[in-house]
């Protein structure tokens, strides 16, 4: 990097940071920090944990805005003190400067991605099915092979995973599997996922050695919580017990424990078997189905918004989001927003920000 090349990209960057000083909101978010801290001081603070929980997971995220947007903020000082400098006559090395250029582009994007994060929703945890496509046990290796992308996903970025029902394939893979992620924003980031996923490769099932093509689909919903009203009456229900038949250990199996909720008025149905205690798993089920039923009135609404515009991305569950290419060539395509690349093997140990930032700043409206 010379003189000049320092000075455009510090020009170019000056305008980014502007963009981020209208769009962080410091002050409103230093004081949101120092209400909620008050409020954590209150005697009877944790009279209600959940609520208590979520203040505390808003003050974090506030704070972690901050912290990044003030490392930009020093960044800049360090590019413009280090331009100054060397205009002047001082003889510096510009290869840290670069580095500094490429750590704020890294921080700029990811701040700028998570501010989109405004929606309500949001920041609630994540809800993930898995369902292999017709095909039998090709579509079954592919569904978990989708399920250990996405729990690498999730340990790569800070997430915790829980699994809340699993069932095996009968020759491999899986026949379903339902996992909660956990965390902030797990849903904004992982909304983008819903869709079906196709992939295209040679089987290592098929004795020929013949090019398959399987599908699998992928249902993200959030994990409600207090801060969001789903009512479901009792009557609208149905609850069936019985015995656990997943990797839950030795105990799992030996009572009813496991639970299945019916809505009937949708015909949504939910399963639960990942706790010994039948009341447990019935809580969790419980709130996988408000979960569902929020995502409802979330599509309802946003096909509202469609019907009113002259350029609608398609993003519904149920439509073929992404394929992932692995002979004759590799290559994994999202269609939806036209990123792709062809280092598959990091896209399948996990590597998706990519894909997950460029759906977020292509709608930045859902």
């Amino acid at each position: 990097m010379n003189l000049l090349e320092l000075k455009n990209k510090i020009n170019e960057l000056t305008g980014k940071i502007e963009d981020l000083e209208r769009t962080v909101g410091e002050t409103k978010r230093k004081e949101a920090i120092a209400k909620g801290e008050a409020k954590m001081s209150e005697p009877d603070f944790w009279s209600d944990a959940n609520k208590a929980q979520n203040l505390i997971r808003e003050i974090n995220d506030n704070k972690s805005v901050l912290a990044d947007y003030a490392r930009l903020k020093e960044i800049m000082e360090t590019l413009n003190m280090t331009y100054e400098l060397v205009s002047m006559g001082e003889d510096m090395d510009l290869s840290e400067a670069a580095e500094l250029v490429g750590e704020f582009e890294s921080k700029a994007d990811n701040l700028t991605i998570r501010l989109l994060l405004d929606k309500p929703y949001d920041k609630l945890n994540a809800i993930m099915e898995f369902h292999p496509g017709a095909g039998g046990t090709e579509s079954q290796d592919w569904a978990q092979m989708l399920y250990r992308m996405y729990t690498r996903w999730a340990e790569q970025n800070g997430y915790k995973v829980s699994v809340l029902d699993y069932q095996d394939g009968e020759e491999a893979g899986l026949k379903s599997a339902t996992i909660l992620i956990a965390g902030t924003n797990a849903y904004g980031y992982l909304k983008a996922e819903s869709g079906v996923h196709r992939l295209v490769r040679i089987s290592p099932f098929d004795a020929s050695a013949r090019r398959h093509t399987s599908f699998a689909s992928v249902s993200v919903v959030p994990e409600i919580d207090d801060s969001i009203d789903v009512d479901i009456a009792d009557e609208d229900i149905r609850i069936d017990v019985y015995r656990s038949s997943g990797n839950g250990g030795q105990g799992v199996n030996t009572t009813d424990s496991a639970v299945r909720i019916t809505h009937i008025p949708t015909k949504i149905v939910v399963t639960c078997q990942n706790e010994r205690s039948q009341i447990q798993n019935r809580e969790t089920a419980m709130r996988v189905l408000k979960g569902k039923l929020y995502q409802l009135e979330l599509e309802k609404k946003q096909k509202e918004i469609d019907s009113l515009s002259t350029t609608n991305v398609q993003n519904a569950f149920g439509s073929q989001i992404r394929s992932y290419v692995f002979q004759p060539y590799t290559m994994v395509k999202d269609h939806r927003t036209g990123y792709e690349t062809a280092a598959i093997g990091k896209v399948m140990d996990g590597d998706l920000n990519g894909f997950i930032n460029a759906f977020l700043r292509e709608n930045k409206s859902r």
